[in-house]
Order: C-alpha cells, then structure tokens, then sequence
C-alpha cells in the first residue's frame, strides 16, 4: 500500500496531462490541418505501423519455428511432431484466457463485424494480442496462416488512431480499411493487393476520397517491409515459358476443380469446427483439436505451420522435399507416391486447419488457401503430364492453382490475381490467373453465395455488403428511429375513454399495453371512425374488442435490415417495437426512409 498509492496518484497525473496535451493537440490540429489532409496524414502512419507490425510478426513466426525445427532429419519421422502442435495451441489458450481475457475470434471475420455493428470499434488489445497469440500457434505447427491475425492487428491499430483522435465513424472505418490494406502490403510485400483486399473483401466504397489513404497505407506498409525483409519476393519464380492459348483449357479445368476444392475446404471447415465448438470444456476442446492436429503433422510434415516452404520446393521443381520426414519419404522419385501424397495432403489440410482453430489456436485461412491452391496447381499438371495428355509447366500451374483456390474460399478473383502476380513478379502469367480465378469464383458461387469470411455473419444478419443500400442500413440504428410520442391504452379502457385519449393525440395508431408494460395489440383509428361517434357504445365497449394484433413486432436488437424485411413481407407502414415482449416504441417506414438518406448522404460525400 505504501508503495502503490504513490505509484496509482503518479500513473494518474501523468494520464490527466496527457489529456490535457492531447486536447490541445486537437484544437491545434483544427486549427492548422483541414480534415482531408489530417486523414492522409493518419493513414500514413496506419500504414507505417501496420509494416512495422507484419515484420514483427513475420520475423517471431519463423524465429520460433526455426528454433524448433532446425535439427530435424529429413530421412526420418520426427517425434516431436506430436507434440509441439499441442503445445502451442495449450500456450495460446492460456495467453488468451489469462492476459487478453477476450475472445479474438477469425481475424477478418472480426473486422466485419466491427464495421458492421459497432461502428468501426475494435477493441485495443487486438493491436498486440493476435501477434503475440499467433506467433504461438503458427511457430508450434498450427495449420494456420499469420495473414489474418496481422489483418486484424492493422484494422485494430486503424480503429485505435481514429478514436485517439476523436474521428467520425466514417473516418475511422476508413482507418481501419488503411490498416488491413497496410497489413496485407506489409505482410507480403504487396501493396495493390491489400488495396484489392481492402475494397473486395472489407467492401469498403472506392472513391477518391477512400482509395489515396488506402493506397498511402499499403505502399508504406510495403516499403517498411522491404527497408527490413529486403525485395525478395515470397515465392521465387521464373517463367518457364510464355503463355501458350492451347493452354486454356487446362486453366479453364483447374478453375473448376480449384473452385469445387474451395467448396470442400469452406464447407468442411465450418462442420470441424462445429463439432469442435459442441465441445465446452476449453480444456476437452483443446486435447480433441490438438491431439488431432498433432497426429496429422506427424503423418504429414508438410501441414506443419504455414507450409510456404512446401509451395517454394513445387515451385522450383524440387517436389522430393515435400516428402521430408514422412512415412512416404521412399516414394520421392516414385510419381504415383508423391501424387498420392500430395492428394492426401489436399484432403488433410482442410482438418488440420479447422482442428487448429476450433481448439483454440488463432491463425487465419490466407495460408492455407494459398498451400491448398499450390498443391492443387501442381497436382493437376503433374497428373497431366503422367498420362501423357500434355506437357503443361508445372510451376505455372502452381502459381494459378494458388489463385483460384483464394479466389473460391475468400471470394475475392482481384485479390487472388494481384497478390499472386506480386509475391511472384509472376505478371506474364496474368491472363492464365485472370482465367482459373473467374472460373473458380463462378464455380463456388453457383454453391456458396458467402465466403468462409462471411458465412457466420451472414447467418445472423450482421454482414455489411457490396450493395450500398444494405450496407447504409448496418450502419443505421434501430434506436434512431424509433417512435415514442403514442399515446398508450390499456385493454379495459372503455370506448368513451378513448375518445378523449384520441382528442389529445396526434397519431392515428393506439398501442394497447397490459399493467405489466406488455403489448396487447393495436387499435387504429381508421378501424373504429364509424363507431366513435356512437355515444351509445361507449360505456359498453372495452379497447380489448377494438384492438388488433400487429402482423408481427420487432425485437430491439434487431438489425435495420431484417427489419425492412419484416415491412416487406408484411406490408405494413408502423410496426411497434419490443424488448421481452415490453412495449418500446413505433418504427414507420416513412422514418426510416429519411434517416436513410440523411446516413446515405454522409457516407456518400467526398
């Protein structure tokens, strides 16, 4: 006690002056910088910190597997395969539960529901939590990617900046797309795919005003990561010849087949970690998923964290490394061995990748996708080739599988082009991406409308859209419209007593409410003209013969556009609104309509 009062009196002060500093800093700042150039200003830095952290992360991720996996023999089963996964995913879970005490979630996922529901807030601790929590997961094995995580730590750090400084909520959902855009370009050296991403995956609109902070984030973002990592790209590649249009047939194939994979890898995800979810002793989940995990890295090596080395090794011909430490090591110069191995490889990541997330790991599906793609790639062309249909180029193949898999899974065909082209300087192979990307998007979408992304939010209305109109409406709030000034009755009310409540109303609509506070129903005064004048019925009359039931109520809670589908399907104009069955309130279309346009016009100005 002696030594804290002190220490909690000083902590304070020091708090209070930094308010203070602050707040002189912000009427200095409105003082001297328009808001259009404090914004650039603000996505600058978003983007220097987002580089700063991608390299952080990058860097503890292969430290840490680096010094675990250094001295394994390649010619033998490694034992601790079966236990570093568990291991990583046991340190994640208790990093979580006892220093974050949150629930981090899937990283983009997360993101969409911040813009969607809460108004561009994210919480502060996603700033560090996913890199610390991640560098567990990933540099232990998990079957994860680290390019979500390091999304979310941008959005997070945009998020932070924008509320620092007071910014409106279009401002700091604009932060927040510089800080994912400055992520991905960080991440991977590529920084019109995290504007891409920005704009296809977060949807947020391109206009002028939106699309130079953005570009301003991911370039310096970029260049952070170049100033510390150097300008190799992620996957070294040289075109092995130009591109033949013979070809396309082939990229027209593996389009479908990526896209039907994507579907697999979406749909069998979601069920793992389902069951996994079904589970609710976090300690029972963890054994199942990483007891599961686990054994899956010991049989298949290559599952084992990122798997970016995998993808490198097909890449430069050198597919005899991806049998390394397997039971299939004898079968690296057999073809159908190591095509058998790669098929598995296919089916298995899928559960590697869920038993890492649903037991508690936190990574995200960039990885995994882009592994899956590269597999899939070099599994169709080397398949090819050993039936003697032709002789396609296998790392061109690679390369286009790795897109269309990211073009099916996330939903995202530009994201998937430019991103391969950049970590490649794969850019004579635009056309075959373009290809295989739109034909592997076509195909999942003709099963699946969402992305894994999407899906859960999807499922619970939460999900801001591409249409403007739907994503107006998430931003809008119940609350905003809805209606008090009703003049309230009550079910034994006599005629002549509502008469004279009438006379003192406004409304044309009487909600009728029980002692409790509940809604009974609704007496509209179109309903009862003919008889208000009727002095004989007053006294023998009661509301509860008048009233009727409404065609359905809203739930306070619920989102504006399930409440316009309630006003579509029922065709009403007022609609009462309830909390436990309490009645709150009245919401008219006609209220909507103008706090539509009032939030369209402020989110549509430059």
């Amino acid at each position: 006690m002696v030594f804290g009062i002190p220490f909690c009196i000083t902590f304070a002060a020091i708090m209070k002056k930094v308010n203070q500093l602050l707040g002189r800093f912000l009427v200095w700042r409105v003082r001297n910088i328009s808001q259009k150039q404090f914004i650039l200003i603000l996505s600058l830095l978003v983007g220097v910190l987002s580089g700063l952290a991608a390299v952080v992360l990058k860097n503890t991720i292969h430290t840490t597997h680096g010094l675990l996996t250094n001295n394994f023999n390649t010619e033998s089963l490694n034992y601790l395969y079966l236990a570093y996964p568990i291991i990583g995913i046991l340190i994640t879970i208790l990093i979580v539960k006892y220093v974050i005490k949150d629930n981090l979630g899937h990283g983009v996922s997360k993101i969409l529901y911040a813009i969607s529901k809460r108004g561009g807030h994210i919480k502060s601790h996603n700033n560090y939590s996913s890199i610390l929590s991640s560098t567990f997961t990933i540099g232990f094995g998990g079957s994860v990617g680290a390019e979500a995580p390091i999304v979310l730590t941008g959005a997070s750090i945009g998020s932070s900046l924008g509320r620092l400084f007071h910014m409106n909520t279009k401002t700091i959902i604009l932060l927040i797309g510089c800080g994912a855009a400055g992520a991905i370009g960080g991440i991977f050296k590529a920084p019109i795919a995290g504007l891409v991403f920005t704009l296809e995956v977060l949807m947020l609109d391109l206009t002028m005003a939106s699309l130079v902070p953005l570009l301003i984030a991911a370039v310096s973002a970029a260049t952070v990561s170049y100033f510390f990592l150097g300008k190799e790209v992620e996957f070294a590649f040289a075109l092995e010849a130009p591109f033949h249009l013979s070809n396309i047939p082939y990229y027209l194939a593996l389009g479908i087949m990526a896209g039907l994979i994507s579907l697999y890898f979406t749909r069998g995800v979601m069920q793992v970690e389902k069951r996994l979810g079904g589970i609710k002793n976090t300690y029972s989940k963890w054994l199942v998923g990483g007891i599961g995990l686990s054994f899956l890295i010991f049989l298949f090596p290559p599952l084992y964290g990122e798997g970016y080395h995998t993808i490198t090794a097909l890449l430069n011909g050198n597919s005899h490394e991806v049998l390394s430490g397997s039971l299939f090591y004898s079968f690296q110069d057999n073809t159908w061995g190591l095509l058998t191995f790669l098929g598995l490889l296919i089916v298995f990541k899928v559960f590697a990748t869920a038993f890492t997330t649903g037991s508690g790991g936190i990574g995200g599906i960039f990885a995994p996708t882009l592994f899956m793609g590269g597999i899939t790639g070099y599994f169709f062309s080397r398949l090819a080739n050993s039936l003697g249909f032709v002789d396609l180029p296998t790392s061109h193949f690679t390369l286009v599988g790795m897109a269309g898999m990211m073009a099916g899974v996330m939903h995202a065909p530009l994201t998937a082009i430019f991103l391969i082209a950049e970590i490649t300087n794969g850019y004579g192979l635009f056309i075959p991406l373009m290809i295989t990307s739109t034909i592997a998007y076509l195909t999942i979408m003709y099963f699946e409308p969402h992305s894994l992304y999407t899906k859960r939010l999807a499922a619970k209305g939460e999900l801001i859209t591409h249409h403007k109109d739907k994503a107006v409406l998430t931003m809008m709030r119940l609350d905003r419209v809805l209606e008090t000034d009703f003049k309230t009755i009550h079910p034994q009310m006599t005629l002549g007593e509502l008469v004279k409540v009438i006379s003192t109303s406004k409304r044309n609509i009487f909600p009728v409410i029980k002692k409790s506070g509940e809604l009974r129903g609704i007496v509209l005064l179109d309903d009862i003209r003919e008889i208000m004048f009727n002095h004989e019925m007053y006294e023998e009359t009661l509301v509860e013969e008048l009233m009727n039931i409404p065609p359905t109520m809203i739930e306070r809670e619920e989102n504006m556009d399930a409440v316009m589908r309630k006003f579509e399907e029922t065709g009403a104009w007022n609609l009462p609104v309830v909390e436990g069955g309490k009645y709150l309130g009245f919401v008219s279309k006609s209220k909507i309509f103008s706090v539509y346009r009032r939030v369209l016009i402020h989110f549509s100005d430059e």
